[in-house]
């Protein structure tokens, strides 16, 4: 809203002494002054439905009503629907007359305004066609009182914030996303039906009968060994430079884009949108991307250029490729892509490129635990799993070529092997060959994917392979000693 400042005719304003105006916009009523959203008529439809038919009614309420009778703006129905509740629960029979003893013997009918008001609302309505109708405005309502409720709240913490602008920013976007939410969010629930639901799957699991329970890498020997990427979970993917982390994880987005169809969501802080595009074409195609580059495209390479081109305008991939984001801007950004494209997998390239906007990161170290506590928090809360890709430091190269990476190599904090729920390592393995001279420059590179931990699975190596010309990971070849001809 612009404030205008009064002038009088013909003079220039004293701006020190002239009151500031408001420019009149809309309603200028006070918010105090002007009641809240409701539809009386609709809260009398739905309870007249209920006690002309509870059986066919009370189930579709609860189902749309979600919150309970706080959905009811008037009190009298409010105490009213939730008599009728706690008597469905109790299995009681329902109509006008036992809600009223109800009611009775906990003195509160005359509050309710007696037999009378009963009768009414059960007249107030044709018949029970419309119960759904009229649950559905009366949701409506409720939600639009409860955003009034966080709105009137931000304004008041506005005035009162003393911390990171950035901060407030991220818990007022959250809390405002959580009422759309709400629609659909699930509530509390006792041990019972939680035991109930892990026997439901357990039969799952065992329908499934060795299918992966997760999202699909694509990599068989890793999908045996996690049964796939699991909502929630936070995947860390380490190596030194140069060891082809963002070609893994764009192979995996590449897989479940395209050849699982599911959306994917990733944040490229270090290569522009352009330039991963342009790999992952490459790839997809099998041509090298730097004959492309050169100029030196075979005839041969036109076809499969133009089909993974086909394929990858149609996968439900999106890519921000923004540089410099804090952790809390990022968790901004992936929280819009949820409700625009319903992403089910997020690849985060990668993970020291953020950076945080906490006041109490005093070092590196503390803002590194804020941003990998930041990236989990965002996994649980969107309930997808979200790769994070990680550097290791240079201690490793210090204990000689080829040797296994450890936990404590990743760079910079132990936080994120704490907030990590699986931790996958990629080296080369040069041990047993240290008279050999590492051969980089060899088109098909053996790589092992170290999983160094894993909080619901085993740990140890994935054997992949690794075609340079193409920055792409591949299944390795399974060759025992029998395969090899005797001499």
């Amino acid at each position: 809203m612009i404030d205008s400042v009064s002038e009088s005719a013909g003079a220039a304003p004293d701006l020190k002494k002239t009151r500031r105006q408001r420019s009149p916009r809309g309603d200028a009523r006070p918010i105090a002054d002007r009641l809240p959203p409701y539809a009386e008529d609709m809260e009398r439809g739905v309870l007249g439905c209920v006690l002309l038919s509870p059986n066919d009614c009370i189930g579709i309420c609860i189902e749309k009503l979600k919150a309970g009778a706080e959905v009811f703006y008037d009190l009298r129905h409010q105490t009213i629907y939730a008599e009728v509740v706690a008597m469905f629960d109790q299995r009681e029979s329902i109509d006008i007359l036992t809600v009223h003893q109800r009611l009775k013997d906990k003195q509160l009918i005359e509050q309710v305004g007696g037999i009378q008001y009963l009768n009414a609302l059960q007249d107030s309505v044709p018949s029970t066609a419309n119960v759904g109708y009229y649950a559905d405005i009366v949701q409506e309502k409720f939600l639009l009182r409860k955003m009034i409720k966080a709105c009137t709240d931000v304004v008041g913490r506005v005035y009162e914030y003393e911390g990171e602008v950035d901060a407030l920013m991220d818990e007022v976007e959250r809390d405002i996303l959580r009422i759309s939410e709400s629609r659909v969010a699930g509530t509390v629930m006792g041990i019972k039906e939680l035991v109930h639901k892990a026997i439901n799957t357990v039969e799952d699991f065992h329908a499934r009968q060795g299918m992966l329970t997760g999202v699909g890498t694509g990599f068989t020997d890793l999908d045996k060994m996690t049964s796939g990427l699991h909502p929630g979970e936070m995947i860390v993917v380490a190596a030194r430079p140069s060891m082809g982390k963002t070609s893994l994880a764009m192979n995996i987005a590449e897989h479940v884009a395209i050849d699982l169809k599911l959306p994917v969501g990733v944040f490229s802080l270090e290569m522009t949108a352009d330039s991963l595009v342009l790999r992952m074409l490459c790839s997809r195609a099998r041509v090298n991307l730097r004959s492309i580059r050169e100029g030196f495209l075979a005839e041969r390479d036109f076809a499969p250029l133009t089909s993974a081109a086909g394929q990858l305008s149609n996968a439900p991939l999106f890519i921000d490729d923004s540089s410099g984001l804090s952790v809390l801007q990022l968790r901004a950004k992936a929280r819009r892509m949820c409700q625009q494209y319903g992403i089910k997998l997020f690849v985060i390239d990668y993970l020291q490129l953020l950076h945080s906007t906490a006041r109490r990161a005093e070092n590196r170290q503390q803002e590194i635990a804020d941003i990998s506590s930041g990236i989990k928090s965002l996994a649980k809360e969107m309930k997808v799993p979200v790769i994070v890709l990680s550097q290791l430091n240079r201690d490793l190269e210090k204990r000689g070529p080829g040797e296994r990476p450890r936990l404590s190599d990743l760079r910079e904090s132990g936080s994120i092997e704490q907030d990590a729920d699986l931790v996958g390592l990629l080296y080369k393995d040069l041990k047993g060959k240290e008279d050999e001279e590492p051969d980089f420059e060899q088109e098909a590179a053996p790589v092992k994917l170290f999983i160094a931990k894993q909080r619901n699975g085993p740990v140890g190596d994935v054997d992949l392979t690794f075609l340079k010309s193409y920055t792409r990971f591949e299944n390795a070849a399974k060759v025992s000693d029998e395969d090899v001809p005797a001499e």
